[in-house]
């Protein structure tokens, strides 16, 4: 169900919360003149579990704004799987706009947020502990005086884990 089809009161709240990636700095600096801190985390969300609402809740935690960027659906197929994702971008958009702890999500094409780090320069990057503290988006968050936060994984909570049980059931 598209934005726009959906009943207004909940299409307006959903949109206010989803920024399209060219009026990300806008958001980031109405964030930045009301004297706000700003956490980022991304990844591609797809199947959305109790894994994901837990980093993203501690995401929460870190400073005054959460903004989650998503990977797009091509960025997905480019580093996970041509099978990927489950869940297109925008119903993917519409569920982590839904969450009360999520101020703002956004997406981005690259098979890495990089770039977005950047437009962003978060006080603080939260990252699952499968990455680490070395992520590739250490070096971008540093550099403008940010620090990386890492949480702890719920054991077999990932999609891959879920979609693994999936097809053991399927098999059998």
């Amino acid at each position: 169900m598209l934005l726009s089809q959906m009943p207004s009161n909940l299409g307006t709240f959903l949109s206010t919360k989803i920024v399209d990636p060219h009026r990300l700095q806008e958001r980031v600096a109405l964030w930045r003149a009301e004297g706000k801190t700003i956490a980022t985390l991304n990844g591609s969300f797809d199947l959305l579990h109790a894994g994901h609402l837990q980093i993203i809740y501690e995401a929460s935690l870190q400073a005054d704004r959460l903004l989650v960027a998503l990977n797009s659906d091509s960025s997905i197929k480019a580093y996970k799987s041509p099978k990927r994702p489950i869940i297109s971008l925008e119903y993917r958009l519409q569920m982590m706009a839904a969450l009360a702890f999520v101020d703002a999500v956004t997406w981005f094409e690259e098979t890495d947020p990089r770039a977005l780090l950047e437009c962003v320069r978060p006080d603080v990057h939260v990252n699952g502990a499968e990455y680490g503290s070395n992520c590739i988006e250490a070096e971008i968050v540093k550099k403008h005086q940010g620090r990386v936060h890492i949480v702890e994984l719920v054991p077999g909570l990932s999609t891959s884990k879920i979609l693994e049980k999936i097809q053991a059931l399927c098999a059998s």
